[in-house]
């Protein structure tokens, strides 16, 4: 059974961000997040840079059969992207935060758990889910720790 974390408003500041956008079914998503990351990682690592905080793959939308995602890293300045992936910012604001651990397929509990939340406290959804995550390959999946972020506005 998943473990859920209290959710939690936050005030996040502005972030820079190097990602990768993309669309792809869900059953490409594995791949197409190890690739994007690995092309991130490759391109940070000629600029001798890292990345700020944890890897964060964005949902711009929940189609399964056609995701549209952004897969990248924050960064701790503004860099310029190159190619596919893109020079970023995710801006200032309120999100609502909730961690997960266990496997990925069993997160829908925590994101209807977050949306009646946000609706309880009389927030407005305001942009894509993000999810950090805190571990990954060679994980065992019960150990796996993501966090869940959803920009919000107050009413």
């Amino acid at each position: 059974m998943p473990r859920i974390a209290d959710i939690a408003l936050l005030h996040l500041a502005e972030q820079p961000t190097l990602a990768i956008r993309a669309r792809t079914p869900v059953e490409g998503l594995p791949a197409l997040i190890g690739q994007s990351y690995g092309k991130i990682s490759q391109y940070l690592q000629e600029l001798g840079e890292t990345m700020a905080d944890m890897p964060f793959v964005g949902y711009h939308n929940l189609d399964m059969a056609d995701l549209d995602v952004e897969i990248g890293f924050p960064l701790a300045l503004p860099l310029t992207g190159r190619g596919d992936i893109q020079a970023g910012l995710h801006p200032a604001g309120y999100a609502v935060a909730g961690l997960h651990q266990g496997p990925y397929a069993e997160m829908g509990p925590l994101y209807q758990e977050m949306a009646a939340w946000i609706e309880a406290n009389g927030l407005i959804p305001a942009g894509p889910a993000y999810e950090y995550y805190f571990n990954g390959p060679g994980t065992p999946e019960s150990a796996l720790l993501t966090k869940v972020v959803m920009p919000v506005i107050k009413k």
